[in-house]
């Protein structure tokens, strides 16, 4: 346990910081989600609109250390094979 003002301090930041990352990372995860969905339904226009919408989302979580960058890529890139595979 923190004993230190600093320490406890730090704890609490990190509680919040936790709460936001938790969010961010769900908010991810249903995009994703999304485009996977359109994928298995067979409808080309619905996954790359949900891609299209999900892209600059990932890349959000990139610029806020929620994912690394290079993960980020391979998923966007990734998905747009299989959605380009639809069309």
């Amino acid at each position: 346990m923190a004993n230190s003002p600093q320490a406890k301090k730090r704890a609490r930041q990190i509680e919040r910081r936790t709460e936001v990352n938790k969010a961010r990372r769900s908010r991810i995860r249903t995009f994703l989600r999304a485009v996977e969905e359109a994928i298995e339904s067979g409808d080309s226009d619905a996954a790359k609109a949900a891609l299209k919408a999900a892209q600059p989302e990932l890349m959000r979580g990139v610029t806020k250390g929620i994912v690394h960058k290079n993960t980020a890529s391979r998923k966007v890139s990734r998905l747009a094979a299989r959605v380009k595979a639809l069309g």
